[in-house]
């Protein structure tokens, strides 16, 4: 029997064309998107009044030292025209890496306890406690960190710096191993202190975020990971943390954002100093914002547009790091590489 094909018009012999969908959104749904859209739209336009903001009243300080001189300079004297934020600057970041090296394994095993090992009232009990950490005000932990941490902390920094001086960031200049009766005051006020108390702050927001997303890993998989006989810690290598990914890179990097920007603890612990100081346990660090906060009250018109300027690279390290993270979890959505 012979095989009979349709006949199909030769090309562009016929108006054939796909036809245009189109949705119909719900009066509800109509309000729900306009409004999210609104409110996206007002976040952004506040951050970008922000941005414009700091530049206009810092484009006075900036234009008088040249941006290369305002980013390379250590001393802090817009009275001489002679300042800069490298000093502050990498305060901030070496406060907020010693942060984040105490707060993400902690943040990361007390997520995982909750989620995974706590149970009942236990786990209820947790939760509020961690919740109720991040509602405690930042001058309480400054105030706690200054009449009670640093002293607290002064014979550790004192151990670390006689057995581990040889590495330079534990290094503490003028410190004699030697001597019986060392001074502490080498080591109160320091970047090691600060990061600790920055620390405290920051884990309960961590917890959090990763608690949240760990929580979500769908109990299909972990049943058929026990199922194929994994243990408790399989079912978390192979399954919770690999859903959970992008909310432990949010996590880490919204901590991150909260320890560049803490002002008051920072301000009530460390001892100001304008120079570049690597070594953690030694007296003495600083920040953007906590210079800000001292220098305030007291700056004239340029030496306000000086700390416009500090504050403007303080909001530009703030977005690129937001939007790092963003393209990061972006690229890793949690459960993207879940497997039993």
């Amino acid at each position: 029997m012979a095989t009979v094909l349709p006949a199909y018009p030769d090309a562009g012999a016929d108006d054939a064309a796909p036809r245009r969908l189109s949705t119909l959104h719900a009066p509800v749904d109509q309000i729900f998107r306009s409004t999210a859209r609104g409110s996206g739209t007002f976040v952004l336009v506040i951050m970008a009044l922000v941005g414009a903001f700091l530049t206009m009243n810092a484009a006075k300080a900036i234009s008088s030292v040249g941006v290369v001189k305002f980013v390379t300079t250590q001393e802090w004297s817009p009275e001489t025209n002679h300042f800069g934020i490298a000093a502050v600057l990498s305060g901030t970041i070496m406060i907020a890496l010693v942060a984040l090296v105490v707060a993400v394994p902690l943040s990361l095993g007390a997520s995982l306890f909750i989620t995974e090992v706590a149970t009942g009232r236990a786990r209820t009990l947790m939760t509020s406690a961690i919740d109720l950490m991040a509602a405690v005000p930042s001058v309480v932990y400054g105030l706690w960190g200054l009449s009670f941490l640093q002293l607290k902390l002064v014979p550790f920094a004192e151990w670390l710096s006689t057995y581990f001086g040889w590495i330079p960031i534990f290094k503490v200049t003028g410190a004699d191993p030697s001597n019986p009766l060392p001074d502490p005051s080498l080591y109160t006020s320091s970047t090691f202190i600060a990061g600790l108390i920055v620390a405290m702050m920051i884990i309960p927001i961590q917890t959090s975020m990763m608690r949240e997303s760990f929580s979500r890993a769908p109990q299909g998989e972990r049943e058929g990971a026990y199922a194929l006989g994994a243990t408790k810690w399989g079912v978390i290598r192979k399954v919770v943390l690999p859903f959970g990914k992008g909310g432990i890179i949010g996590g880490i990097m919204l901590g991150l954002g909260r320890a560049l920007g803490e002002t008051i603890a920072i301000y009530l612990v460390i001892s100001p100093l304008y120079h570049i100081n690597f070594h953690i346990l030694q007296n003495g660090s600083d920040s953007v914002a906590a210079m800000i906060a001292l220098r305030y009250s007291e700056a004239n018109d340029f030496s306000m547009s000086a700390l416009m300027a500090a504050g403007l690279a303080l909001f530009l390290l703030t977005m690129l790091i937001n939007f790092s993270a963003s393209t990061i979890i972006a690229r890793s959505r949690s459960g993207a590489e879940s497997e039993v």
